[in-house]
């Protein structure tokens, strides 16, 4: 069913340098390369900014029947207040003028006492559309234009746009009909500018993409000289696939211990998010190396396969079977453990396959494993680029566990049975991973494989005779 192993020398020693490489390598990746997202976004919205320098949001339209519009007071602290201007820009439908101004919370305050107004309760949405929070009020308002406590304002008919530079105090954004009427119809828009921005955010990329090539390499370095001399050996296959999934029930589960266990795994994701930022590295040069020559690196078989193996044991542990408790060993090797996952080492992948097989034929498994799986809590689910998928939802294991745990709880057994349909059910999701992860070019089989063993498949007898008299002949 499945190629001859590669043998290389098993006794290389275990190299912690090549792994704590992979470690610093891959948190430097994933922190270097969220920055960079970041900071290519910022430098994009700054690009985009309008011709007079500011960087504005889009425009939104508010209606009120009170007299004003105004923000929650705005309080700016410190010693130090960047160069910021902000612009706000406000207008009326027709020739009736409008006020936009900012004053010192108290005094604006103090003016509107007694007005109904409507403070603004944030945005929503996109395009935005501003939240309101109206304030009743009996007391009519004097016209805004008249008031001397502005700092900044500007009115008249058509769009106002005031523009203000950041203080030090506590300041409110008041909008208004000119003559301090009733009944607001406005259109806003706010924006800043910030001279130092540009700058800022294009040394901030330039930082994040150097660390971003430091982690690279790192990873990339300690990923082969992990795997190098690493033997490639595994036992025979004698399942329908090429990948041996296993899994022995635990014969004293405890009954209260699965309740917690979520706890006690918290460990034991972290490491595994760290180590699945150099699965997806690892792929993505296995299959530039399998476009090219048609061979997946040995040197990285090892890490990705012992990834794999690494979150099988962590997911029958936890929520994922709930078929034992002893605690996973942290390591990518075999291990005394009752889960196992081995994946035989192919000497040929086909060069163009690679180019479909991870996403496009997979698709009928992947729907469904992800019925089967979905985001049920623990479960082995398997993103393209995103490793495991650990996180709450109904999906067909994750109810089938709970039942598990809920009979364990109260019985203290763990129905032999429903162990059996939730180890095949992982089974499956299990070959998948290893095909769209590139590990094999045999497409995974329609077949649920229950129970804690690969079943042995004994060739066709037919094909066998047909295969010996054509071989006679020659």
């Amino acid at each position: 069913m499945s190629e001859a192993p590669s043998v290389q020398n098993s006794s290389a020693p275990r190299r912690g340098g090549w792994l704590a490489m992979i470690i610093i390598g891959s948190l430097l990746t994933s922190l270097a390369g969220t920055q960079l997202v970041a900071a290519a976004a910022l430098a994009t919205v700054i690009a985009a900014g309008s011709s007079d320098g500011f960087v504005a949001a889009p425009a939104a339209r508010v209606q009120t029947s009170t007299s004003a519009l105004v923000t929650p007071p705005i309080e700016i602290e410190g010693s130090f207040v960047p160069e910021v201007r902000l612009a706000v820009t406000a207008g009326r439908d027709g020739d009736a003028p409008v006020f936009v101004g900012i004053g010192p919370s108290d005094a604006v305050a103090e003016y509107l006492d007694g007005v109904a107004i409507a403070e603004l309760d944030g945005a929503r949405g996109y395009p935005p559309r501003i939240l309101i929070r109206d304030l009743p009020g009996s007391a009519p308002a004097a016209s805004p234009t008249e008031q001397p406590f502005w700092v900044a304002s500007e009115s008249g008919p058509g769009a106002q746009t005031l523009t203000w530079q950041l203080e030090t105090g506590d300041w409110t954004l008041v909008v208004m009909n000119a003559d301090g009427s009733a009944g607001i119809e406005s259109t806003l828009r706010f924006g800043v500018e910030a001279p130092w921005a540009s700058p800022v955010a294009a040394a901030f990329a330039v930082a994040s993409a150097i660390t971003l090539l430091l982690g690279l390499a790192l990873l990339v370095v300690g990923l082969f000289g992990w795997g190098r001399g690493r033997s490639l050996e595994t036992a025979p296959m004698t399942g329908p696939y090429p990948v041996a999934v296993t899994g022995h029930l635990d014969p004293a589960l405890s009954r209260w211990l699965w309740i917690v266990k979520w706890i006690l795994v918290i460990p034991h994701y972290i490491v595994l998010s760290v180590l699945w930022v150099g699965f997806v590295v690892a792929t993505v040069i296995a299959f530039f190396a399998i476009l090219f020559t048609g061979r997946y690196p040995s040197a990285l078989f090892p890490f990705t396969t012992g990834v794999l193996r690494y979150t099988w044991r962590v997911a029958f542990y936890a929520y994922s079977a709930l078929g034992t408790d002893r605690y996973p060993p942290f390591s990518l090797e075999r291990a005394d453990y009752p889960a196992t996952f081995e994946v035989a080492y192919p000497e040929r992948l086909n060069n163009g396959l690679v180019l479909v097989k991870g996403w496009l034929l997979a698709i009928p498994h992947l729907v469904i494993v992800g019925i089967l799986l979905g985001r049920s809590s623990g479960a082995v689910g398997w993103e393209w680029g995103h490793g495991t998928s650990v996180g709450a939802g109904a999906s067909l294991v994750g109810v089938l566990v709970i039942i598990a745990a809920v009979i364990l709880l109260f019985t203290g057994r763990y129905r032999q049975p429903l162990f059996d349909l939730i180890l095949g059910l992982n089974r499956w999701a299990l070959r998948v991973a290893a095909y769209v992860a590139l590990l094999r070019d045999e497409y995974p089989p329609f077949r649920l494989d229950q129970g804690p063993d690969e079943p042995v498949v004994e060739p066709d007898a037919d094909r066998t005779s047909t295969a010996q008299v054509a071989a006679e002949k020659e």
